[in-house]
């Protein structure tokens, strides 16, 4: 309790790192998101999308996500940090570069939208090195998948 006064006082602000991934086997093609958040790790398969979609829907799932984790208070004094492996999507969202394909527009949208929950929001390029865990992740998720099909041949 002291030491959340003197957070307050100074105006510090907690961290909350995130990392997210979307990637496709074909352009587009099998998609999956992986998304780390704190020690919490996810991986889902969300169907035939391009690359760039895939990207935007992991961050999409992760600040949803991040939402619920963490309430509506916590929030307010938390600096949120985005990363991702996507230099295009993080100048997009940052507004350095125009979204000039129509089926990112909408995604764009809905992460603009949510962006209104979060005071303190970053999105930050990594090297796909420093990212391995959440395309560990995607891969993960897209092997299950194919893994699933072909037992559901038989």
């Amino acid at each position: 309790m002291i030491r959340e006064t003197l957070k307050e006082k100074k105006g510090e602000k907690d961290k909350f790192y995130i990392f997210t991934d979307g990637g496709s086997r074909g352009n587009p093609g099998p998609s999956a998101i992986g998304v780390i958040i704190g020690s919490k790790q996810y991986s889902e398969f969300i169907g035939e999308k391009t690359n760039n979609m895939a990207e935007y829907q992991a961050i999409i799932f992760a600040l949803k996500k991040a939402k619920h984790l963490l309430g509506k208070e916590k929030i307010k004094n938390t600096e949120i940090i985005v990363n991702l492996d996507s230099e295009l999507v993080v100048n997009q969202l940052n507004g350095k570069y125009k979204i000039l394909e129509p089926e990112l527009q909408p995604l764009f949208m809905e992460i603009w939208n949510l962006k209104f929950d979060f005071p303190f929001i970053k999105f930050c390029y990594i090297p796909r090195e420093k990212n391995k865990a959440a395309d560990f992740l995607v891969n993960e998720a897209l092997d299950r998948e194919t893994k699933n099909k072909a037992l559901n041949l038989f």
